[in-house]
């Protein structure tokens, strides 16, 4: 095996291993958001994780955020929860960066 090839092989180990922890963030940014709008609609202990849960699978729904987003947000309307689609986002974002933080702590 040339240098070339070693080269390349570290490249695309490092790419598995880069999209392995964006999935690990995102899932653990949902759960984070999950567990927060759980709180500001009234849910502790099982049925917040439970919520939780729910979140975390709505991001299957297809590629990218907008389904969390969407999901959490027609959950804010129906329970009448003050949050601007705005605010939303920007938990999003602080909640993928501790998300992200946790996960590089436990590594």
């Amino acid at each position: 095996m040339d240098t070339f090839d070693k080269r390349e092989e570290g490249f695309e180990r490092k790419f598995a291993r880069d999209q392995e922890l964006q999935f690990k963030a995102m899932a653990r940014r949902n759960k984070l958001l999950g567990l927060w709008a759980a709180g500001l609609m009234g849910k502790a202990g099982d049925e917040a994780a439970a919520y939780a849960r729910e979140v975390v699978k709505a991001d299957f729904e297809e590629a990218g955020d907008q389904d969390v987003f969407r999901k959490v947000r027609a959950d804010f309307d129906a329970n009448d929860i003050a949050q601007s689609d705005h605010q939303l986002r920007r938990q999003m974002d602080e909640l993928l960066e501790t998300a992200i933080k946790q996960i590089e702590t436990e590594s």
